[in-house]
């Protein structure tokens, strides 16, 4: 008799330490490029930037904690402007972490073969880091679409291992090479190095640190104790990168000081491009450029080098697998809310994956924005729309406010001021008002950025409106759902949901529908695929045709589960 092959995924009873380790893998990934980002426009200034950009981040994860609770699905700020405004503004929500997952996948994976470059120097500079980079992500796109599954007990072990290293690079800096003196006033220039306008410049880059957050609220379905895990585990992950960019940056700026550079002015080599011949400065691998001048030599310099290297590549390529992954995922969200068109939903028929959006968005376009190979403009897009998004996610948690005012909260994020009935979180009111100043800082100081911006905007807003005025024949803020049958049992609560399943369309919607059901109430998911064995037949009989469709069709229930963060298991059934 044939047998459903077990599914290996991630076990849906997450604790936080399970939740931290593994937005902490996707958000401590982006030290390895933020650091000499940042460090080439604040310059001495690069540890007040990263405090006052982590104090906005902490306000951003109270908003992140509070709304995953509330809504605890895949989506993120999207999600939460979707309940606090309407459709459009969710739309605009999207489209924006649509760009910072692009972004995200194209800067992480060009920083992949700068570390690799202890072994061939050539991949510091283009054109080989273009090239690499390229490489990884076609590799990643591809992987995913065949539908390879990540590991995600190694995922979580390289999380803890990056947290640790980073640690102890930073307990070795301090009893080696840290100068109070030298961190604390020589490397500063009030005004003049950075001047003011590049200061305020490196706070929303600075935000680039922190790529990652929404990984909690992608995880939400799975956590054991949402009310409790999410918050504790998004704290935890703010705290734990906050202290390693507060105390990184001045090893950092110790070991590689502000300078004079010839014809006047200042930089940091943490800062300056890399030259040919393993000149230059170390934007391109900063945190190798730490340890080259934490004092160590020998033996012992060779393997910290190869190490860090090694460690950086791998981090970074997961980071960029993580981007890819999101990718497909905002983008099914979206059209399964009706903002994209429905072929972007459609799945493989061999693989079981949303292969054109991991076309698309994860391989074609991140690809286009990385062929220049321009680190800088990377930086101020990403800014560009992680401002955007993260400023409409603090304004949804204000108006949700206002609307759920009589209404009961699981959790409520601090601190919080009570007046005219309301709750007004001031945390929000803090985190957006900082979000919003920092995106037209590099809305009115960066040309290239506010071009191809907007021009991001503008484009998915005409799309949207077509999409949705000449297919779906909607208004642009009303929420549509993707056309499934709705039954008056769906007012029940329960803990598993049966659907039987058979190849087509009609099943794939009915799946679709109660994996909805299944992030709203939490429940999971039986998919019964029934093979029919003819009266002539023993009941065990080998029907290889029958038995295929079968399997075919619980193997694509269960890739659209996957999608929605939603356990479920596929059996396959005889009967007469």
């Amino acid at each position: 008799m044939p047998r459903r092959r077990r599914q290996q995924r991630l076990e849906r009873v997450l604790g936080t330490p399970a939740l931290f380790a593994t937005a902490y893998g996707n958000v401590g990934s982006s030290i390895y490029y933020a650091l000499g980002l940042v460090a080439g426009i604040a310059l001495g200034l690069t540890p007040l930037v990263f405090v006052i950009s982590g104090v906005i981040f902490a306000a951003t994860a109270a908003t992140y904690a509070e709304g995953t609770v509330l809504f605890p699905e895949a989506g993120g700020s999207s999600s939460f402007a979707r309940y606090g405004f309407d459709e459009l503004v969710s739309f605009v929500a999207a489209w924006a972490q649509m760009l910072n997952y692009v972004i995200t996948i194209a800067i992480s994976a060009f920083f992949v073969p700068h570390y690799l470059s202890i072994f061939w120097e050539p991949l510091r500079t283009n054109p080989w880091d273009v090239v690499g980079g390229a490489i990884v992500i076609t590799l990643l796109v591809l992987l995913n679409i065949v539908g390879i599954r990540e590991a995600a007990r190694l995922n979580i072990f390289l999380a803890v291992v990056d947290f640790a290293t980073q640690l102890l690079l930073v307990l070795i800096g301090f009893a080696l090479i840290f100068s109070p003196h030298q961190v604390f006033s020589a490397n500063l220039h009030w005004g003049v190095a950075p001047t003011w306008s590049s200061f305020f410049l490196a706070i929303p880059i600075a935000m680039i640190a922190y790529t990652g957050i929404e990984t909690v609220s992608n995880l939400a379905e799975e956590a054991r104790d949402p009310p409790r895990d999410i918050p504790r585990s998004i704290s935890w992950v703010a705290g734990a990168v906050f202290a390693i960019y507060f105390t990184l940056p001045l090893i950092a700026l110790s070991a590689l000081p502000v300078h004079h550079v010839p014809g006047g002015g200042f930089a940091t080599q943490l800062g300056q491009r890399p030259e040919p011949g393993g000149k230059g400065g170390f934007a391109n691998d900063p945190v190798l450029g730490v340890v080259e001048h934490l004092g160590l030599h020998g033996t012992v310099l060779s393997g910290a080098k190869v190490y860090v290297g090694i460690l950086a590549a791998t981090i970074l390529f997961i980071a960029t697998n993580a981007g890819v992954i999101g990718a497909s995922r905002i983008t099914y969200a979206m059209a399964s809310h009706r903002q994209f068109p429905e072929i972007f939903r459609r799945l493989h028929p061999k693989f079981k994956t949303p292969w054109l959006s991991l076309l698309v968005f994860g391989g074609i376009i991140s690809i286009a924005v990385l062929l220049p190979g321009r680190t800088t403009f990377l930086g101020d897009m990403y800014a560009f729309g992680a401002m955007l998004s993260f400023t409409i996610a603090h304004a949804s948690i204000i108006a949700l406010r206002v609307k759920r005012r009589d209404r009961e909260m699981r959790f409520r994020a601090r601190p919080n001021l009570r007046v005219g009935g309301v709750d007004w979180p001031l945390f929000a009111i803090f985190g957006g008002l900082g979000t919003a100043a920092a995106w037209l800082v590099v809305v009115v100081q960066k040309a290239d950025a506010r071009s191809v911006g907007f021009g991001w905007l503008i484009l998915g807003l005409i799309l949207y409106a077509v999409y949705r005025r000449y297919v779906v024949h909607a208004p642009l803020r009303e929420t549509v759902r993707a056309p499934v049958l709705i039954g008056p049992a769906i007012a029940l609560e329960y803990r598993s949901i049966l659907v039987p399943v058979k190849p087509g369309r009609e099943s794939e919607e009915a799946i679709d529908f109660a994996c909805r059901l299944a992030t709203e109430r939490r429940s999971s998911i039986a998919a019964v695929s029934v093979v029919v064995v003819p009266l002539e037949l023993p009941l065990d009989a080998e029907l290889p045709e029958a038995e295929a469709a079968a399997n075919q069709a619980l193997d694509s229930a269960v890739a659209i589960g996957e999608l929605y963060g939603v356990d479920v298991i596929g059996r396959l059934l005889r009967a007469r």
